[in-house]
Formats: structure tokens, sequence, C-alpha cells
């Protein structure tokens, strides 16, 4: 009997799938994706968690927790436990992993996973510990960090082991990442805390300003989907926006066009291009030239904002290319990175145990 010894390496694979399933997390602000091992990405929901205040369990977790928010009564608490990319209640953030990671294990016999966990690049020790304490918490066997430029540069399909130089942003929903890559390391890079919160903020406050009117932050997400621009576009859309007028508080409607929100979240924008122009004074001039050459990448959420990438381009004289996917690029890449530790293990942050 002869054996074919890719035959038995793929069973082996198999085999080890059915007991270990280790996954990988891009936890952000507003959005968690689960990528796991030979399965690609299994779950792509709201990172809110809805807990009963007395006893403290968990009601929901992901886009149903979401569909509270703004809506509980007193007992009932819709919490968003990152805030600017970063843990902001280590609790929640543990219960909602742990709801995740259950999901997608299958009940599987032996489930503690491998994990690796993706975060902003300007994110300080504590704030790694707290991620990687809340992984464990939640049944990790171990926790490995990964910072978000390099997960969605390899997510794209960069080539990050080269010498030439790479500029990749990422606007997420809490923090916007942009870095210079090369030879497996950021050259030069800005994390900045402003990013799709601020711009759905920004909506709230200039709809409250000129029309007396509140409403939500749902409804501001919603708007800047809908009808929002970060450029002068031909087709300039109109949508209605219902809230409580401020005055009379009674609830009203109003009509807001695309040129309003624009204005709305032109001071998030300017924040954003301002971080990218500074990134680039700060890069050596030999990579320099390889971003006049190849342009910049693109990711994250905020990349699917219209006319984003044109503004980029008006700014900075610069091809720009949007990623495929840019929501799903940083997980993606974590993927990858699960998929064949060794070839990546320069890009893992090492953590040193207390």
């Amino acid at each position: 009997m002869t054996f074919n010894l890719k035959s038995i390496l793929r069973a082996m694979k198999i085999l080890k799938s059915q007991f270990m399933t280790d996954v990988a997390i891009d936890l952000g602000t507003c959005t968690t994706l689960i990528y796991v091992n030979s399965r690609g990405i299994v779950l792509n929901e709201p990172t809110v968690v809805a807990i009963d205040t007395k006893s403290k369990k968990c009601l929901a977790a992901g886009e149903e927790a979401k569909k509270m928010l703004g809506r509980t009564p007193g007992e009932i608490k819709a919490i968003r436990p990152m805030k600017d990319g970063v843990i902001a209640d280590f609790e929640m953030v543990e219960l909602l992993l742990r709801t995740f990671i259950e999901k997608v294990q299958k009940k599987r016999l032996f489930t503690r996973p491998r994990v690796i966990i993706c975060v902003p690049s300007g994110i300080t020790e504590v704030e790694k510990r707290a991620v990687r304490d809340s992984a464990e918490a939640a049944g990790a066997r171990e926790v490995f960090l990964v910072p978000e430029p390099i997960s969605a540069a390899i997510g794209i399909n960069l080539p990050v082991h080269s010498a030439v130089g790479n500029m990749i942003i990422d606007i997420g929903g809490g923090t916007t990442e942009i870095a210079v890559i090369a030879l497996n390391g950021i050259v030069t890079n800005s994390s900045i805390r402003t990013a799709g919160d601020e711009m759905d903020d920004a909506i709230v406050q200039y709809i409250k300003k000129n029309y007396n009117l509140i409403i939500g932050e749902q409804t501001a997400e919603m708007i800047k989907i809908k009808i929002g621009s970060a450029f002068p576009t031909v087709e300039e859309g109109k949508i209605e926006v219902r809230g409580r007028d401020l005055v009379s508080g009674i609830p009203k409607t109003i009509k807001l066009t695309t040129h309003e929100v624009r204005e709305a979240i032109q001071e998030p924008l300017s924040m954003i291009t301002e971080a990218i122009r500074l990134t680039l004074e700060k890069t050596p001039p030999e990579l320099a030239a390889d971003i006049v050459n190849n342009g910049i990448y693109m990711a994250g959420g905020g990349s699917l904002l219209k006319g984003i990438d044109t503004l980029v381009r008006e700014e900075t004289n610069l091809p720009v290319t949007v990623a495929q996917e840019p929501n799903k690029a940083v997980v993606i890449g974590a993927g990858k990175i699960l998929e064949d530790m060794p070839k990546f293990e320069k890009v893992i942050y090492t953590m040193k145990r207390e």
C-alpha cells in the first residue's frame, strides 16, 4: 500500500481543524469581524452588547444588540464597549468576545483557541495588556496582537516583506491609521482618534445647530452611508431625517442634502488629510519615491465614504487605490497571518509577561 504524503498532511489538517479552531479577530470600535482558520470570515457583527442591569446577564450581542441602542427601558443597557479603537469597558469586551468566540467555535472538544487580535498602531502597553487580558478571560489559549495597518496591508496583498515602501490608510470607526510599511515594519505612522464615529457626531451636531433637531447616532450613521460624501459629486442626494425638535420637544421631519452632510463632516475629514500630510512629511526620501510610484492604498469601513479617495488624491497629488472590500481588509490580513504564523512572526507584537 502506498501512502501519498500530501493526502496524509491534508487529512491531518482536516482532523486538527475538527478539534481546534484558531481565530483572528478585528475588534473594531463599530464592527467586530472574526476569521476562522480554514473557514474564512465567519462573523461580521456590530461591537455592541446588551445586558440586564440587575443580573449583569448578556441579553444580546452584535446585530441584535445594535437594534437596541437608544431604545432600551431602564433595566436593559445597550453598550458599545470600544471607544477610539481601544477598550472602554473591560467586562463588556470580555462578555462580547466570549459570546462571539462561542458562536464561531461550534462547541468543539478542545475549544481554547489561539487568537490573533488587530489593534491600532498607536496603542499603549497598558491598552495592549487590556486587549490580551480580555481575550484570555474570554477563553483564548494564546493571544497575539498585530498592528492594524500591517494587517490591512497583508489583507490587500501588499508586499510587506520587501524593501519597497507602501502607504496604507485604514479609516475605521474609532481610529484612522496611516502608515508607511517596509521590511515587515512600520517606518512612519500616524494613529489619530478621528474616524467614522467623529463623522457621525459631526452630523448630529450640525443638525442640532442648524435645524434645532436632535437625532440619534444610528440615524447619523444612516445619513452618512446613504448621502454622505467627502468630495462634490455630480449627483447630489436628499434624505428625510426624523428627530425631536429641541424647542417644542415634538418629533419632526427635515430634508437634508449631500452638500450639507459634506459641510458637516468637513472638520473630521480635514483632520484625516492633515494626518496623511504629516505622515508623508516624516517619510524617508527613498520610501517617498516608492509611494509616488505605487500610490496610496485605502482600507477600513471609512474608505466606503463616497469621494474620500478623490479627496485624498486632490490633497496629495498621488494615485489612490481603495481595497476591494475595505471593511474586511484587516481581518483578511489577520487570517493570512493565522494560516502561516512562522512567515509573519516579525509583524506580531511581542508582549512581555509581568
